[in-house]
């Protein structure tokens, strides 16, 4: 990333999948800590279900001039939505269970049309809302920000009757309550929400999350907090697993549909081959949730668990999540201004370096003097991230890179293992072509 005269445009788009998005909470919590709004002006959110949730409390704060009090927003409204009282509690276990059994037994179920819980779960979530979120002073702010410079925000869902996509938008004072429901409302779970004629479920079937119109706030770069993870380590087998694996495939589909679209701009205008003001090249980096141990053992019916103790360590890991990235963004800096002690101070003093073909061969561990040289010779000089492909940050972060050898244009991939802000392991090598990312090339 080359220095900006003015702060960094950054849109951040937030994915939607039930309790798994309090670990939306932990990282939105971090990225709008005051020394990330210093340098990044963050113009716009997005968000589904979920993730509509996490964006509404994080665009409050913003809204109120005040992005420091979003980590205090998301984790009240998360703190409220557990399962914190006995009935509650007994609840929470009976879903979870009954979902369990469901990988041996066939489990009856019933219409929310028919379950009475059905509307006590909406009129609850539209209480919580109310109680952290002023919606009337939010459409009609007497904050500081002027208009402006205020962030947009968007809501994904999607209307049930004819199947049209529905983002709504703040820019046309669309942000209500009512349209929060609307993007939450799951439909084995919720009735339909009406918001004006329409009739919406959640936008989990539609843009999760809406990323297209976050464009209109002209970013640099668009940050996607995603909660269903592109690869998993072993084939799914149980009821569950399948269910579960299905289940984060369609939610992706979307937005990796319109991430693509967004990197072909990139690419078509670093090869000059599209000249038009109306584009401009956009980075995309996502910061994506890994799979936890809870997680893998109750599969997808974890996304309706609302243990306080699941909840707090998915807000953890969010945050953890979110520290990482937040040190490979400064690491990446570095990288890109070919500051070679800048770069040398990222790496921890036991750190592990490993460069495989396409680059040329290298291993370096518990050596400053090698490390020094691997990266004077070879990282900082002639190996570039490629800023038209998305950057990935989970255990690890991961950049598709390039560098030019007798003429000839390599493409691979670099990855890095963060703990504490340093690097404890660094590897370079082969990605799977075009598009794809190697996600076991740090171990």
């Amino acid at each position: 990333m080359t220095e900006h005269a003015e702060p960094i445009r950054v849109a951040i788009a937030c994915q939607g999948g039930g309790s798994h998005t309090a670990f939306t909470a932990g990282v939105l919590g971090r990225l709008l800590a005051p020394d990330i709004t210093d340098r990044y002006k963050i113009v716009g959110l997005s968000g589904t279900s979920g993730g509509a949730i996490c964006a509404l409390l994080g665009w409050a704060a913003l809204v109120d001039g005040k992005p420091e009090k979003a980590s205090e927003l998301l984790k009240g409204f998360w703190a409220d939505n557990s399962a914190s009282t006995l009935p509650e509690r007994f609840v929470n276990w009976w879903v979870v269970w009954a979902g369990l059994m469901s990988n041996f037994v066939a489990t009856p179920q019933i219409s929310p049309y028919l379950n009475p819980a059905s509307d006590y779960g909406l009129r609850l979530l539209r209480n919580m809302l109310e109680k952290w979120v002023d919606f009337d002073r939010l459409n009609y702010p007497d904050s500081e920000v002027p208009d402006a410079d205020r962030p947009l925000l968007v809501l994904g869902a999607v209307e049930v009757v004819t199947g049209v996509f529905k983002a709504f938008n703040s820019a046309k004072g669309e942000i209500t309550a009512d349209a929060v429901l609307a993007s939450a409302a799951i439909p084995n779970l919720f009735k339909s929400v009406r918001v004006g004629e329409g009739l919406y479920w959640d936008g989990l079937f539609s843009q999760n999350p809406p990323v297209r119109d976050l464009l209109a706030c002209e970013p640099d770069e668009i940050w996607v907090i995603q909660i269903n993870p592109q690869a998993r380590a072993t084939e799914p087998r149980t009821i569950n697993e399948i269910a579960d694996r299905r289940n984060e495939l369609s939610g992706n589909l979307s937005l990796y549909q319109e991430l693509h679209f967004i990197e072909k701009i990139d690419r078509l205008l670093e090869k000059g081959a599209l000249v038009d003001p109306r584009y401009r090249p956009i980075a995309v980096r996502i910061i994506e949730k890994s799979r936890s141990e809870k997680s893998r053992q109750l599969g997808t019916v974890s996304k309706m668990n609302r243990d306080p103790a699941f909840l707090n360590g998915l807000i953890s890991d969010g945050s953890a999540t979110a520290d990482d990235f937040v040190s490979a963004l400064a690491f990446e800096r570095a990288w890109r201004d070919k500051d070679v002690e800048a770069v040398l101070g990222f790496f921890a003093p036991e750190c592990t370096v490993t460069s495989a073909a396409p680059f040329p061969a290298a291993a370096v561990r518990d050596d400053r003097a090698a490390l020094h040289e691997f990266i004077t010779d070879q990282l900082a000089r002639e190996v570039e991230v490629d800023m038209t492909r998305r950057q990935f940050a989970g255990d690890e972060v991961l950049w598709r890179v390039r560098f030019d050898r007798d003429g000839e244009r390599q493409l691979g991939q670099a990855g890095a293992r963060f703990e504490n802000g340093q690097i404890v392991r660094f590897v370079l090598g082969p990605s799977w072509g075009e598009s794809a990312i190697d996600r076991r090339v740090v171990i």
